[in-house]
């Protein structure tokens, strides 16, 4: 058997794993979960959940992926034979994401282009929607392809190509050298800037301003669970993939802390920028931050622009705005792909540059629906059934497998034999317990608000075909692939 592609540095690793947890939601989303539930007061729940959840999940992940030295599919199979489904799972969940996440990136592709001269003009809501995506009016009318998306989406499939084809440590390691530093020093610009703008204490305020009331509310504590949880890109084959590629003698313990805090020191960069600006805008247009607040894909596509113009120098903050979207998007993009390629060239035996070009080719002609005119009311549909039922319960049913089906013992004493501070008993509490219980109620909680209300008003044979069939479709194709030769049968 080919001997495993590695890192070159451990700074390689690092960067490779706080580049795929850093991602666009890093900058659309923690700001108003943070704003939205207790101000400064949900960072302790934040924190508790980082502590208790994240940490210990991207510690099991690292320890796993490691000590198997196998993408998701072979470390379960390695694992226990019959668990290779677990991997498909998460490889599925990840390929979906992929075919959408590429679309949204080149949405930001060419809104750098088109802050060069504020293209978007003072209607941003009306550009957005019906200049920019030509939306229709239903999931099910996907119209024509929308060009300029489709140029950009060919430029950011190419370039997920090149680094993946590339292969681990010329291409995937590689790009990450470059991204991360470019990232954070985008951000630090930014950050620098926004923060002294008039109106941007008044921003920093809603943020921060803590409303510890807040902190007796369940659904807090589980948005903070939940914000955890999506952005250190657990549970859905990525980490374990990544830390197969680590020498023999890695320090798990340490890289798995590293990539947590530095992964929510950026959200909370981010949130201050986001609120420094958003603060600005509130105070040139006259009216209160909770007015103009906003989150995911109406906060970056259309009151950030809009913010953007009223700014000195608008153009010169759009373009540094819209490539660190670029740029966190792509490090995150390519994690994610590479996560499905690697289960398939350790199912098949296949070689890295046929594996990652054919899958490149399948996933861009997947994409196309994603840059129709329809695009973003099918990537809305599935986007929130991928999120809130492929990763929560392919998380859940992980943990408990592992915690309760599996010696956990034996991952905490591989992290440990190699790493230079080690993790106890507590480790093993908060995932036998405390995370079952949290994901646990996350799911059942999606599951019958689904059922009780349709999302988003959508006609329901849209969500029952761009939902429901897709998350139902991939654990059944997950068994599908488990069947035949084992990805462990070479070992």
């Amino acid at each position: 058997m080919a001997q495993r592609e590695q890192w070159g540095t451990r700074a390689g690793f690092i960067m490779a794993a706080v580049g795929s947890a850093i991602g666009l939601g890093n900058i659309w989303r923690f700001p108003y979960m943070a704003y939205d539930n207790g101000g400064g007061a949900f960072l302790i729940p934040y924190f508790f959940a980082l502590l208790t959840a994240g940490i210990p999940i991207i510690i099991m992940e690292f320890g796993l992926g490691h000590k198997f030295k196998g993408s998701a599919p072979m470390s379960f199979a390695k694992a226990k034979k019959k668990w290779e489904w677990l991997g498909w799972w998460q490889v599925f969940v990840s390929f979906i994401i992929s075919i959408y996440y590429a679309a949204v990136i080149a949405w930001a592709l060419n809104y750098a282009l088109l802050a060069t001269n504020l293209g978007w003009g003072e209607d941003t809501q009306d550009f957005f929607f019906n200049q920019f995506l030509q939306l229709s009016s239903s999931p099910m009318e996907w119209g024509n392809i929308v060009w300029p998306i489709f140029v950009a989406g060919v430029l950011v499939w190419f370039i997920t190509w090149l680094a993946l084809f590339s292969g681990v440590k010329k291409g995937i390691e590689f790009a990450n050298k470059i991204f991360m530093p470019v990232l954070f020093v985008l951000l630090l610009i930014m950050l620098g800037r926004a923060v002294t703008l008039e109106g941007a204490s008044e921003g920093l305020q809603w943020l921060f301003r803590p409303d510890f009331s807040a902190i007796l509310d369940y659904q807090v504590w589980t948005a903070a669970y939940g914000q955890i949880f999506f952005t250190l890109s657990i549970c859905f084959a990525i980490m374990i993939t990544y830390s197969s590629y680590l020498p023999d003698e890695s320090d798990i313990n340490n890289n798995g802390m590293m990539t947590a805090f530095i992964n929510c020191g950026f959200s909370l960069l981010a949130g201050i920028m986001i609120f420094a600006v958003l603060g600005y805008m509130a105070t040139q247009q006259g009216v209160g931050v909770q007015d103009v607040a906003g989150a995911g894909v109406g906060l970056a596509f259309i009151t950030i622009p809009k913010a953007i113009s009223l700014l000195p120098g608008a153009s010169f903050f759009g373009i540094l705005f819209f490539v660190a979207l670029v740029f966190a998007g792509l490090s995150s993009m390519i994690s994610i792909t590479e996560a499905c390629c690697s289960g398939l060239m350790d199912k098949f035996g296949w070689g890295r540059r046929p594996t990652t070009s054919l899958f490149c080719i399948i996933g861009f002609m997947l994409s196309l629906v994603f840059m129709t005119q329809g695009g973003l009311l099918v990537l809305d549909i599935v986007d929130h059934f991928i999120n809130n039922f492929g990763i929560v319960f392919a998380g859940l049913v992980e943990v408990i497998l592992l915690s309760w089906f599996f010696r956990l013992d034996s991952i905490r004493e591989h992290a440990n034999s190699m790493s230079d501070f080690h993790i106890g008993t507590g480790w093993n509490f908060c995932l036998k317990v405390i995370t079952p219980i949290v994901l646990g109620y996350m799911a059942i909680a999606n599951l019958v608000g689904d059922i009780r209300t349709a999302y988003g008003g959508y006609p329901g044979s849209a969500l029952l075909i761009f939902g429901w069939v897709i998350v139902v479709g991939i654990v059944g194709l997950s068994f599908v692939m488990q069947s035949g030769r084992s990805c462990a049968a070479d070992e």
